[in-house]
């Protein structure tokens, strides 16, 4: 069963996001947060696999939830529920710690999936959603801790980084290309050296202001 945990200051979207996750049999929703106050009070004294975090609350925002839980190294796995007016704090969301994000209007088997996928370790940042947020916030590019001019990447690489924006796995990615999992470990050490970030989520996102995929 993966616990689920909602901020969203909106108690119509916190109960109708419960209603949906309700029809799946296995996610449960074991607390909800109508702030950032709350959020950060209840989150660390809650077993949880994934939380639905609302960016835009009064008093502490989702940003600030975010940065304050990751600092503590209490941030469990997150996915942040977004509008297409929110792009520049979901990227800086990102970049704070989230796995990725879903849009609010979401349909019930993706928001599903997601929740399964980020409790299995894996991130949900979605290209073409991504390159759109990225236009339009094409300001925030030189904020990125990474080197201006990466060191290029090799074909194999590239391959690799296309299906970690995918969401897959190590183990998928090794399966999908017939490689041991460990050289798949060593290309992607590779890939986030290069590109001077830490993590995968920001990899992807480097990339893809880069135009590298």
């Amino acid at each position: 069963m993966i616990k689920v945990f909602l901020v969203d200051d909106q108690n119509l979207v916190r109960q109708g996001v419960q209603a949906l996750l309700e029809l799946a049999d296995e996610i449960e929703v074991v607390g909800e947060a109508a702030d950032g106050n709350e959020a950060l009070e209840k989150i660390p004294a809650t077993d949880i696999d994934v939380v639905l975090l609302d960016m835009r609350m009064p008093g502490l925002s989702g940003l600030d939830v975010l940065q304050a839980l990751n600092e503590k190294d209490q941030l469990p796995p997150t996915i942040i529920l977004t509008t297409f007016d929110e792009d520049e704090m979901v990227l800086a969301g990102v970049r704070a710690g989230a796995r990725g994000y879903l849009l609010k209007d979401v349909p019930l088997e993706e928001l599903v999936e997601g929740i399964k996928q980020v409790a299995a370790g894996k991130t949900i940042v979605r290209p073409q959603v991504t390159e759109k947020m990225l236009e339009n916030v094409s300001h925030l590019k030189n904020e990125f801790t990474s080197f201006k001019q990466p060191e290029s990447l090799t074909g194999r690489e590239t391959e690799i980084l296309r299906l970690m924006a995918g969401g897959h796995s190590n183990k998928e990615i090794a399966n999908s290309l017939f490689v041991a999992e460990g050289t798949v470990k060593n290309h992607v050490s590779n890939i986030l050296s290069k590109l001077g970030v830490r993590d995968r989520t920001r990899a992807v996102l480097k990339a893809l202001e880069l135009g590298l995929i």
